[in-house]
């Protein structure tokens, strides 16, 4: 909930979408998590993923439905800084994953530890050369909405969306591959984090690719947004720079 001074008249702006965008969230990862890897019930962990992934798929399509439609245009007047502290929050999480990492990797007497197969190396560097011509296409995209060219700004979005659906293709495809191979979250502590690492940051390209899909219908009907994008953008940057963490760690170090 946020307030708003107009004149001398308080305004109050509410959402309920934080709150079942929180309840999605615990129940896809905590819950999800525990129910598998310690309590051994993957039929509740699948229902936990079940209740959660909508609840957090909604929640995030609501609270960007009601921001675009703010007609006092509160929530994007606050996105631009609000995005930065969200972001500061998310790389926390991701320096838990690499610390967590880097403990194991360090203390291991053999890495990579026995059952691990070798590791593509052409895939990942495709996949950084992906999501790094995404953040130039996002970054094309701003500078022609900000000299009010609109269908420049819809080319380089759309080029932007196929980049990054590209990406998570070629990770579906190398994890496809790797579990063929046997290399699945339970083979060893490396294939525990490989994949927590790899997976989490391809949850965060896709609430990034739900963002600019939320930014792009919209736009298409002519509403754009300025502070929405510019804050979409500064999300997709940080993304692309979390993976070049990941792809250094855990593919080529």
């Amino acid at each position: 909930m946020q307030e708003h001074a107009i004149g001398h008249e308080l305004k109050w702006h509410t959402s309920v979408w934080p709150l079942i965008l929180s309840v999605g969230i615990l129940f896809l990862l905590p819950l999800a998590f525990a129910f598998y890897f310690v309590y051994k019930m993957p039929m509740m962990s699948i229902i936990s993923l079940g209740i959660g992934a909508p609840l957090i798929i909604i929640s995030i399509a609501g609270w960007i439905k009601e921001g675009l439609e703010d007609a006092h245009g509160y929530s994007m007047g606050h996105s631009i800084w609000a995005m930065p502290i969200f972001i500061l929050a998310e790389a926390m999480l991701f320096v838990g994953f690499f610390v967590a990492y880097w403990a194991m990797r360090l203390l291991s007497p053999i890495w990579p530890p026995a059952g691990t197969p070798e590791m593509p190396v052409l895939v990942p560097v495709i996949m950084t050369i992906i999501l790094i011509s995404s953040s130039v296409t996002i970054h094309f995209a701003e500078v022609n909405i900000e000299h009010e060219d609109r269908s420049g700004f819809l080319s380089w979005l759309i080029f932007t969306i196929i980049l990054g659906a590209a990406f998570l293709g070629f990770s579906v495809y190398e994890w496809s591959e790797l579990f063929h191979e046997g290399f699945n979250f339970k083979t060893n502590v490396y294939s525990t984090a490989f994949y927590s690492l790899t997976g989490f940051h391809g949850s965060h390209v896709l609430v990034g690719l739900g963002i600019f899909l939320s930014v792009l219908l919209p736009a298409l009907a002519g509403r754009i947004n300025k502070a929405f994008v510019k804050s979409a953008s500064i999300y997709w940057h940080f993304v692309d720079i979390v993976w070049l963490f990941v792809v250094s760690q855990v593919y080529f170090w």
